[in-house]
């Protein structure tokens, strides 16, 4: 589904799909997604090395259950392509034309090429700017060139300042595009790191290709080893994949959430007289991080309400079937609307249990605990587990992130 070519000039540019004319002329792009993991220790540790890199907190006195449940093992850059989601994009730069693949990265600003596929252009210049983004284990470095990127034959980002990789990486994709918040970027120019680059969305909406410095993100739930489609919208949303209104919060004040699509948030557990398992405080947004991640104390309370016991083999809390059939749903309290994670939302898809080191009818969580507790500025990680399940809005112009249901959102895929 979703076929399509473009004829460029010298190329043959095939991308998923079609763009898509919708509310206020926005452009939307499909997105695709290959399971990027061989194991879950892969997983864990993709998770881990993002975390770090949000807060920079010590990796030692860890509990068994917080974020590194296994050995310690060093990373390497081809962790960044070991995530659950790892959706990517294409998009055809330079002169003559080529096409790279580039992962979807929502806590960066800067998108950079060369990790697979060279970059070699008549039609771009290298503005003598050199930068940098630390993965933590591992970092993109490398020279700032100018040149046009087409995502299709109309659709084109001109003069876009992008990286270009000193060295090849194995991370599964030819880069990474960038759709954080321009703040995401401060420090990676190593010669003024107080400036920032324009993003992709920064420099559609400044050469007037979309009205609105909006990113509009759809997942389609992983549940097989196969490709998965999404789709991403520059410039608005598309209302064809989702429910009801977006409803907007501000990007929180309190750092370092502050810096990312950053949030404030209560979660609690259940209906009625329910269990508050965190109260009001700042987290971030990632498409690029896979479990949902709570503070310890927060992550100890829900726990406990479900019965969750920790597996050895992958680090998971695990239930019976019959904690399953009492399994209630873990509500986010953001702005003005209560966003419910229904039973099935809260456990890792069955089918892909043996990725996991997980028999095939066992059931796991996919609520994980941080290092820290309560306070620390980033209490909470919103990953893809709960991004599949809501449309997904990240607005520059206003400071906002926005959701709403999607199709997905009350559906028992897993």
């Amino acid at each position: 589904m979703f076929s399509v070519i473009f004829l460029f000039p010298l190329l043959a540019f095939s991308v998923a799909g079609l763009p898509v004319e919708v509310r206020d002329s926005p452009i939307t792009l499909p997105i695709t997604s290959n399971l990027a993991f061989s194991n879950i220790t892969d997983l864990l540790r993709h998770d881990e090395a993002r975390l770090a890199a949000f807060g920079e907190y010590s990796t030692h006195g860890r509990r068994d259950d917080a974020i590194h449940t296994h050995p310690k093992v060093p990373l390497s850059n081809a962790d960044l392509g070991n995530t659950f989601s790892g959706y990517t994009v294409k998009a055809a730069i330079g002169d003559p034309l080529t096409v790279y693949n580039l992962i979807l990265d929502s806590a960066s600003a800067i998108t950079w090429i060369g990790a697979d596929t060279p970059y070699i252009s008549s039609s771009g210049e290298d503005t003598e700017e050199r930068a940098a983004v630390n993965y933590r284990y591992g970092s993109f470095e490398g020279a700032i060139s100018e040149d046009d990127i087409y995502f299709t034959e109309k659709i084109v980002v001109r003069g876009m300042k992008f990286g270009v990789t000193f060295t090849p990486w194995r991370v599964g994709a030819d880069g990474v595009l960038g759709i954080g918040p321009t703040s995401s970027g401060l420090g990676a120019l190593l010669d003024s790191p107080e400036q920032m680059l324009p993003t992709i969305t920064d420099r559609l909406y400044q050469q007037a290709t979309i009205r609105r410095s909006v990113v509009g993100i759809f997942f389609q739930p992983i549940t097989a080893n196969t490709v998965n489609h999404g789709e991403l919208t520059f410039g608005g949303t598309n209302p064809i994949m989702y429910y009801q209104n977006i409803e907007y919060t501000d990007i929180t004040t309190t750092a370092p959430s502050s810096r990312y699509w950053g949030i404030n948030q209560k979660i609690s557990y259940g209906t009625g007289k329910s269990t508050i398992i965190l109260d009001y405080t700042a987290g971030i947004v990632d498409c690029g991080t896979t479990f949902l991640y709570l503070a310890i104390d927060a992550y100890d309370r829900y726990k406990d309400a479900t019965g969750g016991v920790v597996n050895p083999a992958n680090g998971l809390l695990q239930i019976s079937l019959h904690q399953y059939d009492a399994l209630h749903n873990l509500n986010f309290h953001i702005g003005r609307y209560i966003y419910k994670l229904i039973p099935n939302a809260q456990i890792w898809p069955r089918s892909l249990n043996e990725m996991i080191e997980g028999g095939d009818n066992e059931i796991y969580l996919v609520v994980k605990a941080l290092e820290t507790p309560t306070g620390a500025g980033y209490d909470f990680i919103n990953g893809y587990v709960f991004l599949q399940r809501f449309y997904t809005v990240f607005d520059s112009g206003r400071h906002q992130v926005g959701f709403a249901q999607n199709m997905f959102t009350r559906g028992t895929p897993n």
